[in-house]
């Protein structure tokens, strides 16, 4: 079983699969896991996103970390977790949904736009950062908040990122990216979610 540290390590692209069925979800998966891709999301506002949720993983929890985006509530957190997932991510610092993913023994990754939001999300457990929307920010943001935030606290860039503008973010300090529409969208074969996939791996280890 991966852990959040080491598939992070790996690859620290997380696939976000906003709109996926869970008739399509294995076969998206599969891609993806080719790819290189170790940590992959199911929005909460996708269709039936428990079942995809559950058969990610089960069929690649033992490759890559599976867990549910867009995770607004409580009483969602155990759901994600009866499913079979292990990471939590959300839009939006929301200190009762981070108690109760570390409470549950799983990876919070919030979403934070501010300094304060930032540190009391850690301050709160969450294991990574999510800087969000980062269409409203820029990297001269983010190397003035990686200037005061811990540098062991890994902070991903999630919002309009594609292969051609990871760059001038990674060289602003950020350690991995939430990856979206560039990557998948809904109604995209497998085969076209391969192809950009391993786009997004090439650039990010080029």
């Amino acid at each position: 079983m991966t852990d959040f540290a080491a598939a992070f390590a790996r690859l620290p692209l997380v696939a976000i699969l906003r709109g996926v069925t869970p008739d399509a979800v294995v076969d998206v998966g599969a891609a993806l896991v080719d790819a290189g891709f170790t940590l992959i999301e199911v929005p909460l506002n996708s269709p039936d996103p428990f079942d995809s949720v559950a058969r990610l993983a089960q069929a690649f929890g033992d490759r890559a970390m599976i867990g549910a985006g867009t995770v607004l509530r409580v009483e969602d957190v155990r759901r994600v977790a009866d499913a079979g997932g292990r990471m939590v991510i959300s839009p939006n610092t929301d200190l009762d949904v981070i108690g109760a993913t570390v409470a549950a023994g799983m990876t919070a990754l919030p979403g934070y736009f501010t300094p304060s939001e930032a540190f009391a999300a850690l301050k709160a457990g969450a294991s990574a950062l999510k800087l969000f929307p980062a269409e409203a920010a820029s990297p001269t943001v983010l190397k003035a908040q990686r200037a005061v935030l811990p540098k062991d606290a890994p902070v991903l860039v999630v919002g309009g990122v594609a292969p051609d503008t990871m760059a001038p973010w990674r060289a602003a300090g950020a350690d991995g990216f939430g990856l979206g529409g560039a990557l998948y969208r809904p109604g995209a074969s497998a085969a076209d979610v391969g192809v950009a996939a391993r786009a997004f791996v090439a650039a990010w280890r080029g």
